[in-house]
């Protein structure tokens, strides 16, 4: 009879400990995810290694970075948006989370068709380092500015010279994207609460001429693939999105690998992909997620740079030709304060 309480206590420690390093008792994590995440997540061995090292399941609703924030958090164990502003913002509604951590970095960066790339190279908008293409920015500003079309750059193309990107009140790449443009229009200068009003006009007069926008950058992203070039000339999005490609669509890469070129703006900004843990099990989704085997896997298949030197990474291993391997000229987003403004106001 003196055993039974001792039993009780084990059964009791097995069946509810989450994770105490040698076993771990099953666990479904719920939550919603950036679109550019579905495909790491949907990846089979990722699934196999949660399965195997931590008896876990990871089940997701595909919401935009932003959108997330403001969306009913009933039955979720985290968020994971692909901004540090997404989590600014989740504290100034909600309080802190149980935990936050960047789990993933990437940095913004824009595709488009060779022949658009070419006509960029001749009009002394983009150079060409060893097989990696650099857009200056403080050089193309003024033709996004100015309402230049593309056939002023020699291209037979309809219409203006646009970055299509998604909705950046509701996605991530576009208010990444919306961020750097607003600090170039400030000469290059991270936009304030002191500078914001004389950025605006600028700013809405360039998000005005895009029309409809993607709310998932997976979306904008298929849509690019999909519609060729008339339709969308440029976009922007994810180092990760053509690397994923490339291993998920060997067949359709092969066909696209010649033609879409990744372009590296210069400046950048980097796009943090942190999990918000909302209950106990979402803040040990942050141990799950560090794992050294579904971190590699997140790199080497999936283009996420991880670990502590996200800035310099080997890429020799990497189908897609073109990935800058060092990040350096990085410009820092305004505050989440400034950026609600700026997105906002083109609506």
């Amino acid at each position: 009879m003196g055993l039974i309480p001792l039993v009780a206590v084990i059964v009791a420690v097995g069946v509810y400990a989450v994770y105490d390093g040698t076993r771990v008792a099953a666990v479904t994590l719920r939550g919603y995810i950036g679109g550019e995440k579905i495909g790491l997540v949907d990846d089979p061995k990722f699934a196999d290694i949660l399965k195997k090292r931590f008896n876990t399941t990871f089940t997701y609703q595909k919401a935009g970075s932003l959108d997330m924030i403001g969306l009913d958090h009933t039955g979720r164990d985290h968020l994971w948006p692909s901004s540090q502003t997404a989590l600014d913002l989740y504290e100034m509604r909600h309080g802190k989370p149980k935990r936050s951590e960047i789990i993933f970095n990437t940095p913004i960066v824009l595709y488009t068709r060779r022949m658009v790339a070419d006509a960029l190279i001749t009009n002394a908008y983009v150079t060409e380092q060893n097989g990696t293409y650099f857009l200056d920015m403080a050089e193309f500003l003024p033709a996004l500015e100015s309402g230049m079309h593309w056939s002023d750059l020699g291209l037979d193309l309809y219409g203006t010279v646009v970055v299509f990107t998604t909705d950046p009140t509701k996605s991530n790449s576009g208010n990444m994207f919306a961020g750097l443009l607003a600090n170039m229009i400030n000469g290059g200068n991270v936009v304030t609460q002191q500078t914001v009003d004389a950025v605006l006009p600028k700013l809405t007069v360039i998000y005005r001429r895009l029309g409809y926008a993607e709310s998932s950058s997976a979306d904008l992203f298929s849509q690019f693939l999909k519609t060729r070039v008339g339709a969308k000339p440029m976009a922007a999005g994810y180092v990760g999105q053509l690397i994923e490609f490339s291993n998920t669509n060997p067949g359709d890469y092969a066909q696209l690998k010649d033609d879409v070129i990744m372009m590296h703006p210069v400046p950048t900004v980097w796009s943090s992909h942190v999990l918000l843990g909302l209950t106990d099990q979402g803040a040990k989704a942050v141990d799950v997620l560090m794992d050294k085997e579904i971190q590699t896997l997140a790199w080497e298949k999936h283009g996420f740079r991880t670990g502590i030197n996200s800035a310099n990474v080997d890429t020799s291993g990497l189908k897609v030709a073109g990935v800058s391997p060092v990040i350096s000229r990085i410009i820092q987003m305004p505050d989440s304060q400034v950026m609600q403004r700026l997105i906002d106001a083109p609506q």
